[in-house]
């Protein structure tokens, strides 16, 4: 990571976001970490100081618009530029399925998985194009990439445009410097599984991805020179339920 980066990551406060934030960490780089609860984005901030690195927190829900625009001013307003954007916020519902999921969960799932990462690149583009330098990150998966029945309509559609969007934004914006990365990890350990019917073992859990994981994976774009864009990573377990098959395992439609 080069020096005097101002770093931007939504989902900050657990899991991936967390992770990259203290992967990141050093003492010319500052990190805003945004997420819904602000006791673990606090938590997240003092980890990255004990990392001698320097962070701050703002409270934000990504599918609020208004929110996250001013956030985005306050940023760039303290900091003048924001460098990078890693769009690590996510969620999913427990009835998911086709014959479960209501009308307000698959537009929350959309709302917080696709349009929040819209909303937070709509609001750092103006800036990176004027810099003619910046680095965006959306965090898909494995359901975007590879359609499964686990994970749900609204939770794979929403991943799989988000392919898309960053694609269309390496299409538009390389002329302007800009790069961008989706990355689409298998199985990871973290908090998002609890939404699960049928949540998987703290055996198969040790042996999924890891936070940390992804947060290597996310620093290797980011440490690569603004010439150098890696469009997409594609990353699993090497124990990987979704080739072992889940029928076997148990929990195939036991949502």
């Amino acid at each position: 990571m080069q020096a005097n980066k101002v770093i931007w990551i939504t989902g900050g406060g657990t899991g991936i976001g967390k992770a990259t934030a203290l992967a990141m960490a050093g003492p010319s780089v500052h990190i805003i970490v945004s997420g819904r609860r602000q006791s673990e984005l606090d938590k997240a901030v003092e980890a990255v100081r004990a990392a001698k690195g320097n962070a701050e927190a703002q409270v934000l829900d990504v599918s609020d618009r208004g929110r996250v625009r001013d956030v985005a001013q306050s940023v760039l307003a303290r900091h003048g530029r924001v460098d990078v954007l890693i769009n690590s916020a996510g969620t999913n519902v427990p009835k998911r399925a086709w014959n479960s999921v209501t009308m307000e969960d698959f537009h929350r799932v959309v709302d917080v998985n696709l349009n929040g990462a819209f909303n937070c690149i709509s609001t750092v583009l103006p800036g990176m194009r004027a810099q003619r330098s910046g680095t965006i990150i959306n965090v898909s998966s494995w359901a975007g990439f590879y359609l499964t029945r686990l994970t749900g309509p609204a939770y794979s559609a929403s991943k799989r445009a988000m392919i898309a969007m960053t694609e269309s934004l390496n299409m538009e914006e390389c002329a302007n410097g800009i790069r961008a990365c989706v990355i689409s990890p298998g199985e990871v350990a973290t908090e998002i599984l609890q939404t699960r019917a049928a949540q998987p073992s703290e055996e198969d859990m040790q042996r999924m991805l890891q936070a940390e994981d992804l947060a290597q994976s996310i620093k290797l774009v980011c440490d690569l020179p603004q010439r150098a864009a890696i469009h997409q990573i594609v990353i699993a377990p090497t124990w990987n339920r979704m080739y072992l098959g889940f029928k076997e395992l148990g929990i195939l439609g036991s949502r």
